[in-house]
């Protein structure tokens, strides 16, 4: 089976929905709030494709599966209660890589740096270069919501690398592993395991994230990078991404800027 990461087309009309905001913090698209809760779920042994594999009770495989994969299930309301700024929702992390939108802002990558590259930054205590082939569960990012992660993102002030990336490659998913014969959860010193495409383990696994390989990386700083150019963010005029569905009016308040 294929693991393609797509690339949206640019389009002039649509908007990325306004960004949220929490005591005054801007709040990322892949950050899940309080409500955005897993519900409850009874795993079974599936056939799916032809062969055994985890699976829901009352699974609707189109749902449910992405490339044959099981993925987890979270509710998807985002604005709802206390956001988790240092996390990621599962299904918007999926759609984010998959499409390699900002995960800040939601709007798409593609065109907003020459070459057709796309900036990564990620966490590094040390601040060791973005290595060829490196794994990340962790979408690009436009430049102006890089330069405003560095702001605000305490993670990133102890510590970051960021790197212009030439091409993006699927390489696996990380999830929980659970065991064949009783589907309890096999424990990891991680709270995820990192499973690749092609692996035994990936018909035995609940998906919470897509991870992919970097490659033809230059390292950038980031703070430079955006000084050069007046960009707009990824959901503002032309090359915005298409809005997030609106979150229900029932429940928690919901934070806006």
């Amino acid at each position: 089976m294929s693991h393609r990461i797509s690339t949206p087309q640019p389009t002039t009309s649509a908007q990325a929905p306004p960004p949220l905001r929490w005591h005054g913090l801007p709040v990322p698209q892949l950050a899940p709030w309080s409500e955005e809760r897993v519900p409850p779920h009874t795993l079974v042994h599936a056939w799916f494709q032809g062969r055994p594999r985890l699976g829901y009770g009352d699974e609707v495989a189109a749902v449910d599966r992405v490339d044959g994969v099981l993925w987890v299930r979270q509710a998807l309301r985002r604005g709802f209660g206390v956001p988790d700024l240092g996390g990621m929702h599962a299904l918007r992390q999926r759609r984010a890589m998959k499409r390699l939108l900002c995960q800040v802002c939601g709007g798409v990558t593609e065109g907003r740096l020459p070459g057709g590259r796309r900036l990564f930054l990620v966490r590094a205590v040390e601040g060791h270069p973005v290595g060829e082939g490196e794994r990340t569960a962790s979408p690009p990012l436009c430049p102006p919501c890089a330069l405003d992660s560095l702001r605000h993102c305490p993670h990133l002030r102890r510590g970051h690398t960021a790197a212009l990336v030439e091409e993006v490659r699927p390489w696996g998913v990380a999830g929980l592993v659970h065991h064949p014969r009783t589907l309890r959860r096999i424990p990891t010193p991680e709270p995820l395991t990192l499973v690749p495409y092609g692996s035994p383990l990936l018909d035995w696994t609940l998906a919470a994230r897509i991870m992919t390989t970097l490659h033809g990386c230059t390292p950038v700083d980031v703070r430079e990078l955006t000084a050069r150019h007046a960009w707009p963010r990824s959901g503002e005029g032309e090359g915005a991404g298409r809005p997030l569905p609106a979150a229900s009016k029932h429940g928690t308040r919901r934070h806006q800027s």
